[in-house]
């Protein structure tokens, strides 16, 4: 498994992982370079793991 703790991710964020990884996994990358690959996907996309909406703004909104 990647390093870290994916308790943060969704469950949402967390099929779209498993998604991306078996689709690499189809192009022949192994088992471990294809989760690493999704997760920094997933992170890449989604900007890390679950966040809560109250009191977040956008840094360009000040």
């Amino acid at each position: 498994m990647a390093q870290g703790d994916k308790s943060a991710y969704t469950d949402k964020q967390k099929r779209k992982a498993q998604h991306i990884e078996e689709s690499y996994e189809e192009r022949g990358v192994s088992h471990e370079e294809a989760e690493k690959r999704a997760w920094a996907t997933v992170n890449k996309q989604d900007g890390g793991g679950n966040k809560s909406g109250s009191g977040r703004k956008n840094s360009k909104s000040k």
